[in-house]
């Protein structure tokens, strides 16, 4: 039983969203809200047993809303699994092994290593229980983090780009939001802004429905707002060009705008900052979001990223099995991923490294992982430069 029930542990996740519209988003993150708890505690007060992470010994907190009980036990997500890893310096595929087949021994050594600094604070996000008390754990174990780790929230964070984007008076529209246990994810699509692409897109046929780039040789400016509450990076505004006969997006990394996530140290117990330290980071957002909808979201720079990419782009490929082989292999991207891309390729018509760049893109938008198909997402650009640079 107790092997079943650490195998849970590590699988689970809070609920999540994929290509959601911005409301059904809202929902989600304002449920999550009711059930969060954020805790500062030593490493004394924590302990790891049957692959849960026991609270024991911090104060509960009484406030306006009532009180909030902290000890208890905490089932951790992959997410938090990787913290423990991380903070602990134990390697992660052991960790992950341990769990899988030794969870007792994943207790020994967790537990050993923390007795090494009792005096260590650390951070831990959780989730409540929706059923109350009860085995094999009241609550989930999100993150376990720095106690310096500054809380930037989704919904805070959406609600202050959202405040950017309509002081910037600019006419938008959010084309689809995600939502998984490491980060937050909402695509946003000028209404304004388009420009003709030809050069890009001639000869490309979309792989969903056959569309051609000839007949509909759009390209949309945009970006998408990208935030983690449990580590998994900082808040970041990246530009997100839509090409519009496939929806293809081609964000450009290079010129991500971010916001990261440290603060001051915090006081053992229940985290709660300052609403002076919310509203100065809030209003931060709401400003880089503004300025990110100036810049991105002009013609001027989308007519620049289009005019980067076309030169390459146009690069006729005399192999294209054994250049995207050579991409794939480059990049890191696995042999499914790879399967999928000459796939679309071969459906997308292009036998260029434009073609490459296309069909990276529109395999990303088949992933139902939402982490792992904005990862691919931003490698279509660098797939792209490397395509034209192999032939």
């Amino acid at each position: 039983m107790t092997q079943q029930y650490a195998e849970r542990a590590t699988n689970l996740a809070p609920t999540g969203a994929r290509n959601a519209d911005l409301s059904d988003l809202v929902s989600i993150l304002e449920a999550g809200e009711r059930r969060k708890l954020d805790i500062i505690a030593s490493v004394s007060a924590l302990r790891m047993r049957e692959g849960n992470i026991h609270v024991e010994g911090v104060e509960s907190q009484i406030s306006a809303a009532g009180v909030t009980a902290v000890d208890g036990i905490y089932r951790p997500t992959a997410v938090a699994d990787e913290g423990v890893s991380d903070k602990l310096r134990i390697p992660l595929a052991y960790l992950r092994r341990m769990r899988a087949e030794n969870v007792p021994l994943l207790d020994e050594n967790v537990n050993a290593w923390m007795r090494q600094e009792p005096e260590r604070r650390f951070m831990l996000r959780a989730f409540r229980s929706e059923n109350g008390p009860g085995m094999p754990g009241e609550g989930v174990a999100r993150a376990l983090l720095s106690d310096s780790y500054k809380l930037m929230d989704n919904l805070d964070m959406l609600l202050a780009a959202l405040d950017g984007v309509e002081k910037s008076g600019h006419p938008t529209r959010i084309t689809g939001c995600d939502l998984t246990d490491r980060r937050m994810y909402v695509r946003v699509e000028s209404e304004a802004v388009a420009i003709q692409a030809r050069n890009l897109l001639r000869g490309y046929r979309s792989p969903f429905d056959g569309r051609s780039g000839d007949e509909l040789p759009m390209i949309s400016a945009g970006f998408v707002i990208t935030n983690s509450e449990v580590g998994s990076g900082a808040y970041t505004i990246t530009p997100r060009a839509v090409i519009q006969v496939c929806r293809n997006g081609l964000t450009q990394t290079k010129d991500v705008m971010r916001a990261v996530h440290l603060g001051g140290k915090q006081d053992e117990g229940v985290v709660s900052w300052s609403g002076q330290t919310q509203r100065k980071t809030l209003e931060l957002i709401t400003s880089k979001t503004a300025d990110a909808v100036r810049t991105f979201l002009s013609r001027e720079y989308v007519e620049a990223k289009v005019y980067e990419m076309e030169a390459a782009a146009g690069k006729t490929l005399d192999e294209p099995t054994k250049t995207i082989e050579h991409v794939t292999k480059s990049l890191s991207i696995g042999n499914e991923a790879k399967d999928r891309i000459l796939s679309h390729f071969i459906r997308g018509g292009q036998m260029t490294a434009g073609g490459v760049m296309q069909a990276v893109t529109s395999t990303a938008q088949t992933l139902t992982d939402a982490d792992q198909a904005a990862a691919l997402e931003a490698l279509a650009v660098p797939a792209l430069t490397a395509a034209a640079a192999h032939g």
